[in-house]
């Protein structure tokens, strides 16, 4: 059985980095206190080169940054897009962009919470745990605007929830107590230039 989704279909072999990182540059990635993180983006509404190249920055540069999963306006861009490679928890791997993303809404009577660890490429350094459910389905549409439905479990799930927050202009500090974002904000200060040494290192492999 195939153990890659693609787009959200099952593909029987897949190269360890999407095709569309070979065409990508790599972006500086936003941090928080960003204003084009902290408010809603815009919808996309034009179809073309234009975006098709944008997905392939954030392919490459979320690969550079180590991440599993990338919004627009962590590259600066305030659009509604992300993209992802993400495995799930039994190891499944999920590889795609959707473009205009809405989250469906789970009923809480059917739904579990999970409350794990989560970083942020935009929050360098830190992981916090933050409650997510363990379903999520997203629904939107691809570079060339067909229709796209998406849905992860588990970690997948998370990473879903997680950009889906970001088109909305919400970062995941957002969810936790005043306590937990200082902590949040202490783990950036004292990681964060490990982490764009790292950054900077991945980088120059990927390109050079």
């Amino acid at each position: 059985m195939p153990r890659v989704f693609v787009q959200g279909q099952p593909v029987a072999s897949y190269p360890p980095l999407a095709p569309e990182a070979r065409r990508g540059s790599v972006r500086r990635v936003t941090e928080v206190g960003e204003e084009v993180l902290h408010k809603a983006c815009r919808d996309v509404t034009e179809f073309g080169p234009d975006l098709a190249a944008l997905v392939d920055d954030m392919f490459l540069t979320m690969y550079a940054a180590d991440g599993a999963g990338l919004a627009a306006n962590q590259v600066g861009v305030g659009l509604r897009l992300f993209v992802y490679d993400c495995r799930d928890d039994e190891g499944v791997r999920h590889v795609g962009h959707i473009v205009n993303p809405v989250l469906d809404r789970l009923d809480p009577a059917r739904r579990r919470l999970l409350d794990e660890g989560e970083g942020c490429l935009s929050v360098p350094g830190a992981v916090m745990d933050v409650p997510r459910p363990d379903r999520a389905v997203v629904r939107g549409v691809d570079k060339d605007g067909g229709a796209l439905a998406v849905e992860g479990t588990g970690y997948f799930a998370r990473c879903l929830a997680h950009e889906a927050d970001h088109v909305d202009g919400h970062v995941y500090l957002d969810r936790l107590s005043a306590r937990d974002r200082k902590e949040a904000l202490r783990q950036v200060a004292d990681r964060r230039e490990e982490v764009f040494a790292r950054r900077a290192a991945k980088t120059k492999a990927l390109t050079t």
